[in-house]
Formats: C-alpha cells, sequence, structure tokens
C-alpha cells in the first residue's frame, strides 16, 4: 500500500522566493513542492501539497485527513504561535504529524521560541530551509 503524505503550508509561504530571502532563501514553494514529488515518487509513496493564508481552511485540511493520509507535514508559518485551534485539529485525527519551519525559529525573534502547534506533533525540524520538508517525509516514509 503506497503511503500517502499531506503536506500544509500556512500563511505567506505562497510568497517564498520574493519575500525576506535573507531568512527563507530564494526558493519557492513550487519549487519545494516538485522536489518532494520526486522523492515520495523514489519511495513510491503520494503527497498532496496545500497552501493557505487562512487559519480556518488549514484546520479543514487537517480534518479532512482523517482516514486518508499516513502523515502530516505542516508548516504552519506565524500561525505556529498562535493557533490552539490547528493544535486541537492535529490532536483531534490522531495522525502522525511533523511541524517544520525553514528558518531555525530559536535563533529569531522570541515570540518564535513559544510554537504552540509542535506540542500536538510527534516533532519539529527547523533551519534546514527546503530540507526541513525533506528530513520529515523522510521520517514519515521510514
Amino acid at each position: 500500500m503506497k503511503k500517502k503524505i499531506l503536506i500544509i503550508n500556512g500563511p505567506n509561504l505562497n510568497l517564498l522566493g520574493e519575500r525576506e530571502i535573507d531568512i527563507y532563501g530564494k526558493i519557492t514553494l513550487r519549487q519545494i513542492k516538485r522536489k518532494l514529488e520526486d522523492y515520495a515518487r523514489e519511495k513510491n509513496a503520494e503527497i498532496e501539497f496545500f497552501q493557505s493564508n487562512y487559519e480556518g481552511e488549514i484546520i479543514e485540511k487537517i480534518q479532512q485527513a482523517r482516514k486518508k493520509f499516513h502523515g502530516i507535514i505542516i508548516n504552519p508559518a506565524a500561525l505556529s504561535y498562535t493557533s490552539y485551534s490547528i493544535l486541537d485539529a492535529i490532536k483531534a485525527v490522531n495522525i502522525p504529524c511533523i511541524e517544520v519551519h525553514l528558518s531555525n525559529i530559536f535563533a529569531r525573534e522570541n515570540f518564535r521560541k513559544n510554537t504552540i502547534t509542535a506540542s500536538a506533533c510527534k516533532g519539529l525540524i527547523t533551519g534546514f530551509g527546503w530540507k526541513s520538508y525533506l528530513l520529515a517525509l523522510v521520517y514519515l516514509l521510514s
């Protein structure tokens, strides 16, 4: 059976490659998606990629993942620090979830050091650029 992994991206990640390049780099979300699709294909797995700037849409996507996906990779972006609703949604679906961040959130502003949503996740990968996603995918497919 093919493993299916849902990859969720939060607010402003649609602007990767053009916003704050000194922090996030020049890679776009589309390029990250392609790299992860290539890796998933090599491992005979499938991924579904989703991005939204709206908290409610992210919550709905997490809820819809029940019984459809073997794992979730989520980059809630700034919602990591504010969203108890996303935290509760991750807990509710009972699917292994890895939170990822492109930049090292612990080397940035103080508010970024307290991610609310990560406490519902199996793990947190931060600071490896697009490879944060890849590391999460490697784990979930192993």
